[in-house]
């Protein structure tokens, strides 16, 4: 370190600057991509958003019609509604864990391939994590970007991404949603928010017109 005597900053003031905003592109930060990327990027995020809404609604029915006895029904109330509040905002993460277990935890569940499921699900969470918080540098000349994204591991994401595979993803996690909903719908129940067939899950008391006291 430097003494105060001989110290450089002792001798001249730094000159500061800032951003000239009037000077930044139109749609700054986003210009250098296409309006093709950021539509398929958006479809893409907004699939995964669905297939978060998608995995707690199971998680509610899945759990909501597992059979207990009768002396453990109150144990079990008490810690489903605190499980259903921090699902609300979990990340998908989370829910594909809190999903996972409900489905084990059913008796009357016997999903074929239902680990490759749980495999696929996170293999998707690991690209969303990517593409959602990612932050994208300037394409290659083929319109491939690879966003700068580092997971908790320290792993770094080096897939190049383009329009194709942002379709594709959209197509993918779309269809993990739909294999969601079968487990739920292949019991016979109405998936929760739909209008498909199947016994509903949970009706209130309003629903079934019963009168409290």
């Amino acid at each position: 370190m430097l003494s105060e005597e001989v110290s450089p900053l002792k001798k001249e003031k730094a000159t500061g600057y800032v951003v000239q905003r009037s000077g930044l592109a139109d749609y700054f930060p986003t210009h250098v991509h296409s309006p093709a990327f950021w539509e398929a990027l958006g479809r893409a995020v907004g699939a995964f958003g669905f297939l978060e809404e998608t995995l707690l609604k199971a998680i509610f029915a899945v759990t909501a019609t597992t059979p207990y006895k009768d002396s453990e029904i109150v144990a079990a109330y008490e810690a489903w509604v605190p499980k259903l509040t921090r699902s609300l905002s979990d990340p998908l993460g989370g829910l594909i864990d809190t999903y996972g277990k409900a489905v084990r935890d059913h008796p009357g569940l016997d999903i074929e391939n239902f680990d490759s499921l749980l495999d696929d699900l996170r293999e998707a969470c690991r690209t969303r994590n990517a593409i959602c918080h990612g932050s994208w540098g300037a394409p290659n000349l083929g319109g491939l970007s690879v966003p700068f994204f580092v997971n908790k591991q320290g792993e770094v994401f080096d897939t190049p991404i383009g329009v194709d595979f942002l379709a594709q993803l959209r197509k993918a996690t779309a269809e993990l949603a739909c294999s969601v909903i079968d487990t739920v719908t292949h019991m016979g129940w109405q998936f929760p928010g739909s209008n498909g067939p199947g016994r509903v899950v949970w009706q209130s008391a309003a629903d079934t017109g019963a009168v409290s006291t």
